[in-house]
């Protein structure tokens, strides 16, 4: 029972889903039936559902026939009506065929005119976009046709800039044509076209601006020195923007106009053609020579295609070769004055051109670099000047090289160049000036000593006499009121020499003018350079003059005149110097003029040629003696060289009257004391071996003429018989001989108030043995008189006695 329980429920269940199945079918899109049909097929009552599929599909099948049964009047009158239709819709169709036929009759020449327009609107447009695109073309072409214009005219920064439009404008908008690629393709080599030729025109200008440097940096020059002439002019006057007004100028040259369509500026390449102006007023601008537009048309053309450092690094290095070749001096440039400007011309020309590329364009060259080419140009420049400069023995060539170096200095001081290394070599040029000076002052005063007459100066009017006045400060009242003709103590050299030396420091003052120096500087420089030029030069000068060979008394003493007179000038020419440069000798660290010891010190040096020449003279007088040591004769006058002598001692110290009141008391004492050692020497002479007592009395007569010469006062002021004391030693020993006063002296011997106290034992004993030898002699010719032998013996044995004490005086002396 429970088994058909569970049949029936299964039944049931199965029915149910069978139901279920079916509803799906139904109301399920056919796509989407699939599942539903496998769970069927899945399932075990397959035929089951098979029978109730069959009798649900019968029952839709009743369904349909019942509502096809219930339209179906419907359907057959509608039928019906659509029989009709057909036959009017197959009217219709016919006049709609024949209207179409009609219309296709009567439009065919409608058709070919549309055909036509048609073919008309075509061409139109093709035209219209033929016209677009041409139109679109002609701009590039116009343009090619502009750049190729602008490359055979050489204009070609506009050509870059017409290549840059081109490339970058109008070529992508045509880009698709093939014509455009050719150009395009070219484009490249039309810039190395451009970056070469404008190279060639730089190296070009690079070049002409070598060979022209110097007429540049004349015209600078020029410009300088006329700007420095008018400051002097109007010094007094204010002035505003004046200093560098020059410099202004050579600022305002010209604006190149880079995009110019003038060939010639294209073509140009860098030095105007100017002829020489000297005739005109004003002196063109040193930049107004030159045309940089080659240099701003290869900037501008480098900076555009990328390449400017590399021209930058080109233009620096090429001008530095170009400046180390214009610092190189020419070997023969010390020769002349033409050599240094030529040099300093070209320097500055160089310079004025960096300097204005400076200031005119933007970082082809910066303030290092110039800063870097100015230092190498002034070491090179102070070095060539230092040793070419060293050659110069012309004081005017050293002067003018001092100006010109001050101008080439001020003209570069313009354009912001440090300069003060060139004024500090001009002071190491001072000292060589010095030097120059010195050596043609040293001939100056050689030609004047050597014509010099040595005698004073004769004047035979007033104006004559305010010639010389005027020439040299000399005043003397007494000479002032003596009557025409008279005469200067000094000789013509005193006032050639007073002037030259006036001479002298206006040539030190002219080379330090411009030297930017203060006035104590100047006077200080002046001073130490007039000390060189009497401390050494004129003191040179007058020494050889003193120091000559055949120079006579006369001349020693005029010199001596001269000198003295000119060391009493020495305080006119510190007055001078204070004049002309406006510093007070009592300033702190002012320099001294040393003329008063050089005039002393040569004045010296004559005196004691003097001294020497009258001892020359002396002794050349002496040797014309000519004694006869073994005479017996007793002579009554004096040797006639002696009297010779004295008479010329005589008229050589008249003319002494001029000299300082020493001078001629020490060139008369000097004398004196030179002829009585002379004398003595000569009577003592080793040669003569035997003397007689008449030789003797002869040589005493000549010694009583030299005290009658100093007792008659040759030179005066001296005192008493100041000056017979030159020849007390000759007195006291020939009255010792002629008056054999040997008991007197021996005994005195030693004291201080002896009456022999002049005689030395050793001059007694050589001439006491010069008597013996010869009365030896003389007693052995005469040995025949026998009544003489005993007198002759004796006084052999008291001159043998004598003779021994005075060897024992000079024993005991030496011990």
């Amino acid at each position: 029972m429970e088994r058909g329980k569970m049949a029936e429920a299964e039944s049931l269940e199965t029915a149910a889903e069978h139901e279920r199945i079916l509803r799906e079918i139904e109301s399920t899109d056919t796509a989407c039936i699939g599942p539903t049909l496998r769970s069927v097929y899945d399932g075990e009552e397959h035929g089951r559902f098979m029978e109730k599929l069959e009798t649900r599909i019968r029952n839709h099948d009743r369904e349909i026939e019942k509502m096809c049964n219930f339209h179906y009047q419907g359907f057959v009158d509608s039928i019906t009506e659509l029989l009709k239709v057909r036959g009017e819709a197959q009217k219709l169709k016919n006049q709609v065929t024949d209207t179409n036929r009609k219309l296709q009759h009567e439009g065919k020449e409608l058709v070919i005119a549309m055909e036509e327009l048609k073919q008309c609107r075509l061409q139109q447009r093709n035209i219209s976009a033929t016209v677009d695109k041409l139109m679109l073309c002609l701009p590039v072409l116009e343009m090619y046709s502009k750049l190729r214009d602008q490359m055979k005219t050489k204009r070609h920064y506009p050509a870059l800039k017409t290549l840059e439009h081109l490339e970058h404008t109008y070529l992508p908008q045509v880009s698709h044509y093939r014509f455009c690629k050719v150009m395009v393709d070219n484009i490249p080599k039309l810039r190395e076209e451009i970056k070469d030729v404008s190279m060639s025109d730089l190296k070009d200008f690079l070049e002409s601006i070598r060979k022209h440097s110097d007429k540049i940096g004349e015209t600078a020059m020029k410009q300088a020195q006329q700007q420095r002439n008018l400051d002097n002019i109007i010094l007094q006057q204010p002035r505003i923007g004046s200093k560098r007004k020059f410099k202004k100028d050579a600022y305002t040259i010209f604006d190149t106009e880079i995009e110019s369509t003038s060939p010639k500026s294209e073509q140009d390449s860098g030095i105007l053609d100017v002829e020489d102006e000297e005739d005109d007023e004003e002196i063109p601008g040193a930049q107004d020579l030159v045309d940089f537009s080659p240099v701003y048309r290869c900037l501008h053309i480098y900076s555009v295609l990328g390449a400017r450092e590399t021209f930058e690094n080109y233009y620096r290095k090429q001008r530095r070769k170009q400046a180390r070749l214009v610092l190189q001096p020419p070997s023969n440039m010390h020769e002349t004055l033409d050599g240094y400007r030529k040099y300093f011309n070209q320097i500055v020309g160089f310079f004025v051109v960096e300097d204005h590329i400076l200031h005119t364009t933007q970082g082809l060259v910066n303030r290092a670099y110039i800063d870097e080419l100015w230092e190498m140009a002034l070491s090179k420049t102070i070095a060539a000047l230092r040793t070419h400069s060293s050659y110069c023995s012309d004081p005017n060539l050293v002067l003018d090289l001092k100006n010109l170096i001050v101008l080439f200095a001020d003209t570069l001081q313009v354009y912001g160049f440090p300069v003060n290394q060139l004024f500090d070599m001009l002071l190491e040029i001072r000292d060589q000036y010095s030097e120059t000076l010195l050596k043609k002052w040293a001939g100056i005063f050689r030609n004047i000593l050597d014509s010099d007459n040595y005698s004073p100066i004769p004047v035979t009017s007033e104006e004559m006499y305010k010639k010389v006045v005027g020439q040299f400060p000399f005043q003397d009242t007494e000479l002032e009121k003596q009557p025409f003709p008279k005469k200067f103590p000094f000789s013509e050299f005193v006032p050639k020499v007073y002037n030259q030396i006036k001479e002298f420091i206006y040539a030190c003052l002219k080379f330090s003018e411009d030297l930017h120096l203060s006035s104590t500087e100047v006077d200080d420089m002046i001073r130490k350079s007039t000390n060189l030029l009497l401390t050494r030069t004129l003191s040179n000068s007058l020494q050889n003059v003193i120091k000559r060979k055949n120079i006579g008394l006369t001349e020693l003493v005029q010199i001596i005149i001269n000198t003295t007179h000119l060391e009493k000038s020495c305080k006119y020419l510190e007055e001078f110097i204070t004049n002309i440069t406006n510093v007070l000798p009592e300033t702190v660290h002012t320099t001294k003029l040393y003329g008063t010891t050089t005039f002393k010190d040569a004045r010296h040096a004559a005196e004691e040629e003097i001294y020497t020449n009258l001892n020359q003279k002396i002794d050349q007088f002496l040797q014309l003696a000519d004694y006869d040591w073994m005479t017996g004769d007793l002579g009554n006058k004096a040797s006639d060289y002696l009297v010779d002598l004295i008479a010329f001692l005589r008229s050589t110290f008249a003319v002494f009257t001029h000299l300082p009141g020493k001078v001629a008391q020490t060139a008369c004492m000097s004398a004196c004391k030179h002829l009585a050692t002379s004398l003595m020497q000569l009577l003592l002479e080793a040669e003569v071996r035997q003397l007689t007592l008449g030789a003797l009395q002869q040589f005493n007569l000549d010694v009583r003429e030299c005290e009658q010469f100093a007792r008659s006062g040759p030179v005066p002021g001296f005192q008493e018989d100041t000056l017979q004391l030159a020849f007390i030693d000759l007195r006291q020993l020939l009255d010792l001989f002629i008056q054999w006063d040997w008991s007197t002296y021996l005994a005195d011997y030693g004291q201080p108030n002896c009456k022999y106290l002049r005689v030395n034992p050793v001059t007694a004993l050589t001439l006491l043995e010069k008597i013996s030898r010869e009365m030896k002699d003389t007693s052995r010719k005469n040995n025949m008189f026998a009544q003489f032998r005993k007198n002759e013996r004796d006084k052999q044995k008291l001159i043998d006695t004598v003779a021994k004490q005075l060897r024992g005086l000079v024993s005991s002396h030496h011990s």
